[in-house]
């Protein structure tokens, strides 16, 4: 179904965090676009939207499949939404490689954030909703969005990415607030 549609219907559902053997395993290929999927990523999307994210692996949700879905801004300022099946990832290398440090942060991992060193474009390919093939190419958030988000489908969270210290700051931020955020967060609201 058209992501506009998506991004009309569905339910939101728990955000499963950090440690649940769902996020650091991968994720298996996405095979059938039928149905479920759609009822899947229309329920991602609002999943999104009710935690304020910029994008949402299934992994995320509890569903191991390879794909995500995006709501945010590019690096132009405007706003794209849209579906990765079975995302795979191009960064610049070289002289084309731009490194830059942003807050990150992870839906699983609410209420924390750190500096993460990221390549300031990416080219991610794979297959849109339909099973069709796409590629985005996108700085921004969006650029970061795609990198993260493939990531997840990859078995690793940015985390994953960071120095003993910088995981340690992310850790103890996340505990500080973790008691604001339902074990069914988004589902009921922060506290």
């Amino acid at each position: 179904m058209p992501v506009a549609e998506l991004l009309r219907l569905g339910t939101p559902r728990t955000i499963v965090r950090w440690g649940d053997p769902v996020l650091h395993t991968p994720a298996r290929a996405v095979t059938d676009f039928g149905a479920p999927l759609q009822e899947l990523l229309a329920d991602m999307f609002a999943t999104n939207t009710a935690a304020d994210g910029a994008g949402l692996a299934a992994q995320q949700v509890g569903v191991d499949l390879a794909v995500f879905v995006y709501d945010c801004a590019d690096d132009t300022g405007a706003r794209r939404a849209g579906v990765v099946c079975n995302p795979e990832l191009d960064l610049p290398e070289g002289r084309d490689r731009r490194l830059v440090s942003f807050g990150e942060g992870c839906l699983s991992l609410p209420g924390a954030y750190v500096d993460v060193d990221r390549p300031d474009i990416a080219t991610c390919r794979g297959f849109d909703q339909y099973g069709d093939p796409i590629e985005i190419t996108a700085g921004g958030t969006l650029g970061r969005c795609l990198q993260h988000e493939t990531d997840h489908t990859k078995g690793t969270v940015f985390g994953d990415r960071l120095s003993t210290r910088a995981r340690t700051q992310l850790y103890r931020q996340f505990e500080q607030g973790a008691h604001r955020y339902p074990d069914d967060w988004p589902q009921s609201p922060i506290r």
